[in-house]
């Protein structure tokens, strides 16, 4: 039985723990941010202490690859919160008719 899994659909297929949609790269960002496994899983409250280690011992495994993966999804976030597009539009007012 694996304790991690990669589905298509689930977080871009990225690896996330078996039977959850928690991602790999979640707990190595708590983790790196200084929480111990028993914080992430006290956190997340429905992982056991075993499958945060399994995704620390993924992670570690292919760090490299995780960490270009998470570089790029933090730049690709930075280019969308400076989109002009993300600008919302006015909402026409209830008593605004709109033309036919």
């Amino acid at each position: 039985m694996s304790l991690i899994e990669s589905r298509v659909g689930v977080h871009g297929s990225r690896p996330c723990v078996a039977g959850t949609s928690v991602s790999v790269p979640r707990i190595a960002q708590w983790h790196n941010m200084g929480l111990v496994p028993e914080e992430i899983a006290q956190k997340f409250g429905h992982l056991s202490l075993a499958q945060v280690h399994a995704a620390l011992a993924h992670y570690h495994a292919n760090q490299a690859e995780l960490n270009s993966d998470m570089e790029a999804e933090a730049r690709e976030a930075e280019a969308l919160e400076r989109s002009p597009s993300l600008i919302p539009k006015p909402r026409p007012t209830a008593n605004h008719v709109q033309p036919m």
